[in-house]
């Protein structure tokens, strides 16, 4: 805020004092200054964005050169053509899954060493520090899945897909993103230091994407296993983005995908800026 004082003009009394208040910023421009911010330091430190195109790259070169040939034999008739296209899709989801692990690790360190508690204190938005970094994970997963099925098509994944489908899976890609993101932000600002932040973004990244059918199909696993596999989000979009790419059914899995990604959406958005504002009140 800055005052002016005018002086007066011959004959006036006094000189007239006008108080000159910023226009406040939008809740649109804060987000963006923050998604800078979060591009910014993602650029200067990328052993973390390194390791988050890495691991799904290595996933997919240790199944389909390691696993593949017994993989494929184990499958049947399910695995008469390559399992490369079999295999790519799921791995196009751990790529997603792997981006909870440094947007959890990222939330929680700026929540313990004290920035967001210095963004408080500015005229900014406070919902659009959780959207700064919301969005800026996302960016950094579908770069990730960008790099990952460029690897896949060098070592010969190959897609009959039409453009409309293509389009379709990068909706449901982004779809599931946003999602796991958005419940990464919620967990990051649950735990109260970095170490315990990885751990409790692992089952999200790593364990469940093992309980599906990212690897094998669902005829080839117990019962028990089987049922707990066929409900949850990894398997459903992981079939669903198994269809559009290289045509096998997609059933029921499809409205299921949707259904698991917008609820995971607005339960981890919701959760996000409950944490938030409790948090601001202590």
């Amino acid at each position: 805020m800055s005052t002016v004082t005018t002086t007066p003009a011959p004959g006036a009394t006094s000189a007239v004092t006008r108080t000159h208040v910023p226009a406040p910023t939008s809740a649109l421009q804060n987000s963006l200054t923050m998604l800078r911010r979060n591009l910014r330091h993602a650029r200067r430190y990328p052993a973390m964005t390194i390791s988050l195109v890495s691991m799904p790259i290595a996933m997919l070169l240790l199944f389909n050169y390691v696993f593949g040939g017994t993989m494929s034999a184990g499958m049947g008739a399910e695995g008469s053509g390559d399992y490369i296209d079999y295999l790519v899709p799921g791995i196009l989801l751990m790529a997603v899954g792997s981006g909870v692990l440094p947007t959890t690790v990222g939330v929680c360190t700026d929540m313990t060493e004290g920035i967001v508690a210095r963004f408080r204190t500015m005229p900014i938005n406070g919902s659009s520090i959780l959207t700064g970094r919301a969005v800026g994970a996302v960016i950094q997963t579908m770069i990730t899945i960008v790099f990952v099925t460029g690897v896949a098509l060098l070592i010969g994944f190959r897609s009959g897909a039409e453009p409309v489908e293509w389009l379709a899976a990068a909706a449901l890609l982004t779809l599931m993103s946003t999602a796991l993101t958005w419940l990464a932000v919620a967990l990051g600002q649950l735990v109260k230091a970095p170490e315990a932040a990885s751990s409790v973004a692992l089952p999200f990244s790593f364990l469940l994407p093992f309980l599906s059918s990212v690897f094998v199909p669902l005829d080839s696993m117990p019962g028990w296993l089987r049922h707990f596999a066929e409900w949850q989000p990894y398997t459903a979009f992981t079939e669903t983005l198994r269809g559009l790419l290289t045509g096998t059914e997609i059933g029921k899995f499809g409205p299921l995908a949707v259904g698991w990604g917008i609820a995971i959406a607005l339960l981890g958005f919701l959760w996000a800026r409950s944490l938030f504002k409790r948090d601001a009140t202590r």
